[in-house]
């Protein structure tokens, strides 16, 4: 089969296409024909070498690919949830851009019979990654104010979604484009702050009527942790998810301990296996009703094939794209 290999290296690294043999599912696991991938800014780090997990080796090669959409064309022992011909999709550790993938069976998560294997690609890594973060860290109830920075990003739209979903009020997304912000309203967005001509704070101040946001997920970092802070209700919740600026930022302590705010960090890199399946499980027992019933939706920026992915990354690093570049396998 075909399958994508990231060579990293301190100047860019590179992708080599490579024929290798078809995994053998073992217990427990399910081998899916994968149709459709997509891509993440965590994949481009691992290519220049700025990926850093513990106990593993930055530098050192590793198969492409963490997220999938297919069909399941062979089962492992001890498998009972899935049976030959279904459509599934998840996250996978790697290989997830490669004509074939063996994953754990609890990581392939039905998809709805109405929904492309491009658009359920785009799913898997942003959706289960923003109900981590809104649902189960950050305890978002109906009526609470939202905020997300970042709203145009992959994350950014799952949590614009998942928000409206969860009857949030108002829905608010930052971003320096306004021209992205125009386009967020399909996506959940009540109220935009344009950041290349507003003030983030005074506009949460405006939006929110003085009060301040009760959950914010920041995809940000860097200088806009401060600002975030500013922007927070009394007994707000803050979870730090991304780091598109930059990794460090201030941070006024007093301001933090005034207004009594939680600042919660998650990634995935430090989970144990089942850590990061049970995310999945919680994702698809929460939100894949709203999926077969249109009220949540995967985005489709661009696709590209998968001899393609080189210049699929060099795309997304232009940041034109609104929502997931999707990878075209089979």
């Amino acid at each position: 089969m075909k399958a994508a290999l990231v060579i990293p290296s301190a100047e860019g690294g590179t992708i080599e296409m490579h024929d290798v043999s078809v995994p053998t599912p073992t217990d427990g696991q399910v081998l899916v024909r994968v149709h459709a991938s997509a891509i993440n800014r965590a994949e481009i780090a691992r290519r220049k070498g700025q990926y850093h997990r513990p106990g593993i080796d930055s530098m050192a090669p590793i198969a492409s690919g963490s997220e999938f959409a297919g069909e399941v064309v062979a089962i492992g022992s001890g498998v009972t949830s899935h049976t030959s011909g279904d459509r599934v999709m998840g996250r996978c550790p790697s290989g997830g851009h490669a004509e074939f993938v063996a994953v754990d069976a609890r990581a392939a998560i039905p998809i709805p019979h109405s929904m492309s294997f491009e658009e359920a690609a785009t799913i898997p890594n942003v959706f289960i990654t923003a109900h981590d973060a809104i649902v189960t860290n950050g305890g978002l109830q109906r009526g609470e104010t939202f905020l997300v920075n970042a709203a145009s990003s992959g994350v950014g739209i799952a949590a614009l979604q998942i928000a409206r979903v969860l009857g949030a009020n108002p829905v608010i997304g930052s971003s320096s484009s306004p021209a992205k912000l125009e386009r967020m309203a399909e996506h959940g967005l009540t109220a935009a702050i344009d950041t290349s001509s507003e003030d983030l704070v005074q506009r949460i101040q405006e939006i929110t009527s003085g009060r301040g946001v009760d959950l914010l997920i920041d995809n940000v970092g860097g200088e806009v942790l401060s600002e975030n802070l500013k922007a927070m209700a009394i007994l707000g919740r803050m979870v730090s998810v991304g780091r598109l600026g930059t990794t460090t930022g201030p941070l006024n302590l007093d301001q933090l301990a005034y207004k009594r705010v939680k600042l919660i960090g998650v990634t995935f890199r430090t989970r144990t296996g089942d850590e990061a399946l049970e995310c999945s499980r919680r994702f698809a027992e929460d939100l894949m009703p709203a999926f077969a019933d249109g009220r949540l939706r995967g985005v489709v920026d661009r696709v590209f094939a998968l001899d393609e992915l080189l210049a699929a990354h060099d795309y997304m690093e232009t940041n034109a794209h609104i929502g997931k570049i999707v990878i075209k396998i089979a």
